[in-house]
Formats: structure tokens, C-alpha cells, sequence
């Protein structure tokens, strides 16, 4: 298969398969390794032919793990960045706000009852307490988030 990109297309091309494999590389499942393997040689591949189609500025080639990857200097004012920072940035508060109002909810009915609900009765049952920590990030972050720890603990 051949396909013909122009110079604007491939790099948004070369974002996009960069940032699917730095997605990707977080996940440490046990088994992940072979799809995570499958990812960042497509990566290295694109990175490879992009290097030689006129971006060869933008790509770097790690000597010690023989893959290419995007240049600090390009990711450092990129779309790609902008979309990994922001995705890191929004995954964290919305886990944090479902993983403490799903806590919360299980602390009232009990952890067995919380076990039996779906994903969907869960997010209906805790609408109030999600919408509560929303608003208490948005107006403090984790300036009043703290962890107390049992006396037993020190």
C-alpha cells in the first residue's frame, strides 16, 4: 500500500502515531508488552520516513534503544504536547473525583452492595458527591486534598 501525504499532512501524521504510542506506554497490564511493541515500531517506522521526507528536524534517533522519537524542541511547542499534557491533566481529575465519590458511596451503602452496582448506577448514585469535588478542585486543586493517616501509622 501507498499512500501520498503532503508535508502539513505527515506531520500531523507523525504527532498522532507519537502520541498513540506515548498513550500507550502506560499501560504496564501484564501482557501489554506485545501490542506496546507493535506501537512504538509503527512509530519508529513513520518517524523513519518522515526523517527522510523533509522532517528530519523534528526526529531524533535514540542510539541506546535504536528507535527514532519526536525532538524535545518539537514536542516542547506542539499540538502533540498540548493533547498529551491536557489528557494527562483531565484524566487525573476525573479519576480522582470518580475514585473518591465511588469511595465515598461505599463508605454509606458498604463495599458489597457498591460491588453489585454497574458502572451506571454508580455514576447515578453519586452525581451530587462528583459534582461537589468538581466544583471544590476547580476553586482549590489540591491545596485542601490530605491524607490522614491512622495513629497506628504514626
Amino acid at each position: 500500500m501507498h499512500l501520498r501525504f503532503t508535508e502539513e499532512e505527515l506531520g500531523t501524521l507523525v504527532e498522532m502515531v507519537s502520541l498513540a504510542a506515548e498513550v500507550a506506554s502506560w499501560n504496564e497490564r501484564p501482557g501489554a508488552e506485545e501490542s506496546l511493541a507493535a506501537y512504538e515500531a509503527l512509530e519508529d517506522k513513520v518517524l523513519e520516513k518522515a526523517k527522510h521526507a523533509g522532517l528530519g528536524e523534528h526526529v531524533d534517533f535514540d542510539e541506546e534503544k535504536q528507535r527514532h522519537h519526536l525532538s524535545q524542541e518539537y514536542q516542547d511547542g506542539s499540538f502533540y504536547q498540548q493533547c498529551y499534557d491536557e489528557f494527562r491533566n483531565e484524566a487525573f481529575w476525573e479519576e480522582l473525583v470518580i475514585r473518591l465519590s465511588d469511595r465515598d458511596l461505599a463508605r454509606v451503602i458498604g463495599l458489597k452492595a457498591w460491588e453489585k452496582l454497574s458502572e451506571e448506577q454508580r455514576r447515578a448514585q453519586t452525581q451530587d458527591l462528583e459534582k461537589r469535588y468538581w466544583e471544590e478542585f476547580s476553586k482549590n486543586g489540591i491545596d485542601r486534598v490530605a491524607v490522614i493517616f491512622p495513629p497506628s501509622e504514626g
